[in-house]
């Protein structure tokens, strides 16, 4: 237990009589904010103005509450959530849950003696399931503003002053709204191509991939990202014959690269094809076919690929435009980011900004987490982001998630370490369930066992996680996880062995 208690040492800081770390100030105020709603204005001026009601922002906008301050929420969609509830990550979620239902009652259902004459996806009601699942969450946020208080504005808004915001109300009405402190929250659009003409029917971003009426024969994906990996696999499930396009050598190019090329291979498996180190340099909608000329990324001889529809998934770019930044001096980088200080402020005193408009990973929880933390120095707290331990999920099957370092990044810093990996074909509930594809790989520093970082992709490998994210919280060594009782038979159990195989030897392999 030598290393693991090297790696413990941050933690049990905490605790210490004699040495409190900034770490424990968080928690006593975190601990206090529970009991207490201890900041207030006395005045009729809002305290805090959010612009935007995404992740970011409706969660901003109840934290300030919670603390006392008085808040507005400005969302120009009319629906809560942002693009993430509304046209983003709930409705997908949705879609690959019930396409997963679809291709497992089509091809793995009889294995378990559940057998049908004959299975038919209804796309209508498959849809209809999903906007019902978002419309609740919608519904659920307004019933939470309401709750705490927080005053809902539906429009468009805009700076007149860094005191002040013009809102083009969803009624057709102008107000003006005066805020203390007033903080950005208006997230991010999809990112198009040049020549590409995105009609969200036939050429379509995540938004008109969510909203399709028929299943395409055949479909491209530019871009072979989370979103298009995602989007792919749906309508992969449902038939489509799935061709992705990409211009960098690999798929999700920010993943660890052994788990990479097996995440690959599995959607391969899935009959999702791949075309890497390629460019589109032309598009032809003359006719019912879409017609793409693809060359190599470093040039080379074209081809043609056809589709029924094409998914622009390119990324996405911060959302600023129209809010007026140039007129009270907010700056911004070259790609339209708002830099910020570890407070979240802004070159503007009183001007805040948080989630996608910021640098930073472009996730709603990061965005949830930014929200928290500039809302608790607003209200004269600490608060805390460790962008370095923000876990990444692709919600394909398998599932693949990740918090922490990739081995290629290790190695880049001249860290000495040492890699723990186990396969899910070694864990019981994984074969007793014939899911057994995937593994845990778990990446330690050598002098220490500290876990730098942990990969996984297997089936629910987005709740495995968070065990993970913790550990890298505290500072926990492999040793550590390894000798935490875990439930059998789990999945999580992979993650114990895969510890266990970093500092020793794993058991079940």
């Amino acid at each position: 237990m030598a290393m693991a208690n090297l790696a413990r040492r941050k933690a049990t800081s905490l605790f210490n009589n004699t040495v409190i770390s900034s770490d424990a100030i968080r928690y006593s105020f975190s601990l206090s904010s529970t009991f207490s709603r201890g900041f207030a204005s006395g005045s009729d001026e809002t305290d805090v103005v959010v612009i935007g009601g995404g992740p970011g922002g409706y969660v901003a906008a109840i934290k300030a509450a919670q603390l006392g301050l008085k808040t507005i929420c400005i969302e120009k969609r009319g629906a809560l959530g942002g693009t993430c509830l509304n046209v983003g990550c709930i409705p997908s979620k949705a879609l690959l849950h019930s396409s997963h239902m679809y291709h497992e009652a089509k091809t793995t259902f009889a294995k378990h003696g559940v057998k049908f004459d004959n299975v038919q996806v209804d796309l209508a009601e498959m849809m209809g399931q999903k906007d019902k699942a978002v419309s609740n969450l919608t519904k659920g946020i307004e019933s939470l503003f309401k709750k705490n208080k927080v005053t809902y504005v539906k429009g468009h808004g805009k700076f007149v002053s860094p005191s002040e915001i013009s809102v083009d109300t969803i009624d057709g009405d102008t107000q003006v709204v005066k805020g203390k402190n007033i903080i950005i929250a208006t997230g991010s659009d999809v990112k198009g191509l040049p020549g590409i003409t995105i009609d969200e029917k036939r050429i379509v971003s995540s938004t008109g991939a969510l909203a399709l009426t028929e299943i395409p024969k055949k479909m491209i994906v530019i871009g072979a990202g989370y979103i298009g990996l995602e989007m792919g696999s749906v309508w992969a499930r449902l038939g489509s014959e799935v061709t992705v396009v990409e211009f960098a050598p690999d798929i999700v190019p920010s993943m660890d690269g052994e788990i990479r090329k097996q995440f690959q291979r599995a959607l391969e498996k899935q009959k999702m094809k791949f075309k890497l180190k390629t460019k589109v340099v032309a598009v032809d909608t003359s006719s019912d076919i879409i017609k793409l000329t693809i060359e190599p990324s470093a040039g080379g001889d074209q081809t043609v690929l056809e589709a029924d529809v094409v998914l622009v998934s390119a990324g996405r770019s911060p959302f600023t435009s129209g809010l007026g930044l140039d007129s009270i001096g907010v700056e911004t980088d070259k790609i339209g980011r708002i830099p910020v200080d570890k407070r979240f402020t802004t070159n503007v005193k009183g001007v805040y900004a948080i989630g996608d408009v910021i640098p930073g990973p472009m996730l709603a929880h990061k965005a949830e987490e930014d929200g928290i933390a500039c809302v608790e120095f607003i209200a004269g707290k600490e608060g805390h982001v460790d962008y370095d331990k923000v876990p990444g999920v692709c919600y394909t099957h398998p599932e693949v998630a990740s918090v922490g370092k990739t081995e290629e990044q290790v190695k880049e810093l001249g860290i000495a370490y040492t890699v723990g990996k186990f396969p899910m074909l070694g864990n019981s509930r994984a074969k007793s369930i014939d899911d057994a594809e995937g593994l845990v790989k778990i990446i330690a520093e050598k002098e220490t066992d500290k876990v730098l970082g942990v990969h996984i992709m297997c089936s629910n490998a987005g709740e495995l996680i968070h065990e993970a994210a913790l550990a890298l919280t505290y500072d926990a060594s492999s040793e550590d996880i390894a000798r935490t009782c875990h439930a059998h038979p789990t999945l999580s159990e992979a993650v114990k062995e895969a510890a266990m195989a970093t500092y020793d030897k794993a058991i079940h392999i």
